[in-house]
């Protein structure tokens, strides 16, 4: 068994001023905790596999392939590979996020 402090992770980024960590790999998935702070655009590009992301605290919009609505605590959203997706309209919002794929440790860029 594998266990990490998501709360712990996100208090330690909100400290830094947002960013992404990684707390969990193993063959084909990644988890991870991403935090947003305002100013800060988040500055996402498409993603080699798919993804989920479960807001931990905050609230504000997410834009998936064009399309955005309002997100906030507790709600997943889905993200198919490739798709161009975004987080916008928000003064701290953290992030649970879930990569899958046959090499997830492999992708191109962080969430």
């Amino acid at each position: 068994m594998d266990s990490f402090g998501v709360a712990e992770t996100a208090a330690r980024l909100s400290e830094r001023g947002g960013g992404y960590e990684v707390v969990h790999t193993s063959p084909g998935l990644e988890i991870g905790v991403y935090v947003l702070i305002a100013p800060e655009p988040d500055q996402q590009a498409p993603h080699s596999f798919d993804e989920v992301y479960v807001v931990l605290d905050g609230e504000g919009e997410v834009e998936v392939d064009g399309q955005r609505r309002p997100v906030t605590r507790g709600e997943g959203i889905f993200v198919a590979a490739g798709v161009d997706h975004r987080f916008h309209a928000y003064e701290e919002l953290s992030l649970f996020v879930v990569f899958n794929g046959p090499d997830s440790l492999g992708r191109e860029s962080s969430a």
